[in-house]
């Protein structure tokens, strides 16, 4: 069974979710028999750097201020924390997520798509580096086991794997994916947003059975 996720690296609920579905995941029977498939999400395609706070632009993106962004950032947190992530409020920055993208599809071609997605959320939102700097993202990168040269290449392309991200924006609306992060189970169930890891594990059994009935 396929399992595809939709996140973006800005979005600190995609943070959460990931942890959450991995656990559930982790006590579903049949879980050695699951390709799970890391799809990308822009959610500001806009965005043109990572010099701004993350709190300030996404106040101003939903309209509110930036202490009711702050009480949010504190609810993402608290649920980060209760999986045992590390979450830090406070200095984030907020940034194009596209180069970001680009390089968690090049990792997967080396096998290590999910060492750099989980490094790179890591970076982000629990040790408040600066995943829009370019060394930032080479260091995690090597960090995730790929090769500095082959990375600086990839960064030096605004071509390499753009196209695949392009894809997997095209078929987050094809799905019905209006926000992240989207779980889709075969291409024939979604789940859309932070769920628990029990919730996961019963879309995961639910998936399979309907899956074998067919």
């Amino acid at each position: 069974m396929r399992v595809e996720i939709w996140t973006d690296i800005a979005c600190p609920w995609c943070y959460s979710g990931r942890a959450a579905f991995a656990k559930g995941l982790a006590a579903f029977e049949h879980r050695d028999e699951v390709e799970v498939v890391q799809r990308s999400f822009e959610l500001n395609p806009d965005a043109k750097n990572g010099n701004s706070s993350y709190v300030d632009v996404v106040a101003k993106q939903y309209g509110r201020t930036n202490a009711q962004q702050v009480a949010r950032e504190e609810q993402a947190a608290d649920l980060a924390r209760g999986l045992g992530l590390d979450f830090i409020v406070g200095g984030r920055r907020f940034g194009n997520t596209f180069d970001l993208h680009r390089l968690i599809h090049f990792a997967k071609t080396r096998g290590l798509q999910d060492e750099l997605a989980d490094l790179v959320f890591r970076a982000n939102f629990g040790e408040e580096r600066s995943v829009y700097d370019r060394q930032t993202q080479i260091d995690v990168a090597v960090a995730a086991g790929l090769d500095e040269a082959e990375v600086v290449a990839v960064l030096d392309d605004p071509k390499a794997f753009a196209d695949e991200v392009r894809s997997d924006e095209r078929e987050a609306v094809e799905v019905g994916a209006q926000g992240v992060p989207f779980v889709v189970l075969d291409r024939r169930y979604s789940v859309g947003g932070v769920q628990s890891a029990d919730a996961y594990t019963k879309a995961l059994k639910q998936a399979w059975a309907n899956r074998s009935a067919a």
